[in-house]
């Protein structure tokens, strides 16, 4: 039987390979490649880095498989002390997942695209250039859609840690705090013309110290599961 600090410790290696994997996947792959406005440049970047396009939608296959496990244990802990807030929570995360991994459709169409068969011949090469920068853009925008649940999904949970003190108060913080800062880029990027987001830069910062402080903190040193208790007793009177 696997012990609570250990489960904790599974949840936060997890959460770490999420992080890496989504870290990898978006900045040293989707940014890295897609040339905006230009769609001859994107489509170069493509085909001269294919695998490189490969392994990045393999990572977010990955982060979505992982993660499951973290979700589901973070659950296990605070179900019983804050119930219906984390069922919430459990909710958004899992519809967050697979609006991004059906998303994922319009990351690897433009190795469709660009993959020379017959049946392309009717169209010109400028043309699958646009058709695969088209279907970036839409990829872009549905991972920003469900990012809207995931953002609320860390306040949620945030706030659980923060009341509980199962997890330090300052760690709930700042999970709360990237969950605001996720749905401030996504609604940034929704509400603007051209879709431009020139916030995302800023806002990476605290997201990233967020989740990595959760991720960190399950891997080292595990959930006061005491506290739990406590807390859950304090409910039933």
């Amino acid at each position: 039987m696997i012990s609570n600090k250990n489960l904790a410790r599974v949840a936060g290696f997890c959460y770490l390979i999420v992080i890496v994997a989504g870290v990898f996947s978006e900045v040293f792959v989707r940014q890295a490649l897609r040339v905006s406005n230009d769609a001859l440049a994107t489509a170069h970047n493509i085909e001269t880095n294919e695998m490189l396009f490969r392994w990045g939608f393999v990572a977010d296959l990955i982060n979505f498989v992982v993660g499951i496990p973290t979700i589901v244990i973070i659950y296990h802990f605070f179900k019983k002390s804050n119930k219906i807030i984390v069922q919430i929570a459990l909710a958004l995360v899992i519809i967050q997942t697979a609006i991004i991994a059906v998303n994922l459709l319009n990351q690897i169409t433009p190795l469709l695209l660009l993959s020379n068969d017959t049946y392309l011949n009717t169209f010109k090469p400028d043309q699958l250039a646009t058709l695969s920068l088209l279907s970036l853009n839409i990829q872009a925008q549905g991972y920003a859609i469900g990012l809207v649940f995931f953002g609320f999904y860390c306040i949620l949970i945030g706030y659980v840690i923060f009341k509980t003190n199962a997890i330090p108060k300052m760690i709930g913080a700042v999970y709360a705090i990237a969950g605001v800062c996720y749905l401030i880029n996504s609604f940034t990027m929704l509400l603007s013309k051209g879709f431009e987001n020139p916030l995302f830069i800023y806002l990476a910062i605290p997201i990233f110290i967020g989740e990595l402080s959760l991720c960190l903190w399950l891997l080292i040193k595990g959930i006061d599961t005491s506290k739990l208790e406590s807390k859950s007793l304090t409910y039933t009177y």
